[in-house]
């Protein structure tokens, strides 16, 4: 699982196809409960992007 920004969404994406090979699985996190930061840049995290 990789939290991402909107910026380096993209990126995390990737990472996740490269390092399980299948469909990464993007959900949004809730604003109200967006407490983690992006595991790129260390801004607030937007999305949530995981292997299943």
């Amino acid at each position: 699982m990789i939290y991402s920004c909107e910026e380096h969404v993209d990126i995390a994406l990737d990472d996740i196809v490269d390092k399980y090979e299948t469909y990464p699985v993007l959900s949004q996190i809730p604003v109200d409960k967006a407490a983690a930061s992006c595991e790129y840049c260390e801004k607030q995290a937007v999305y949530m992007v995981a292997n299943k």
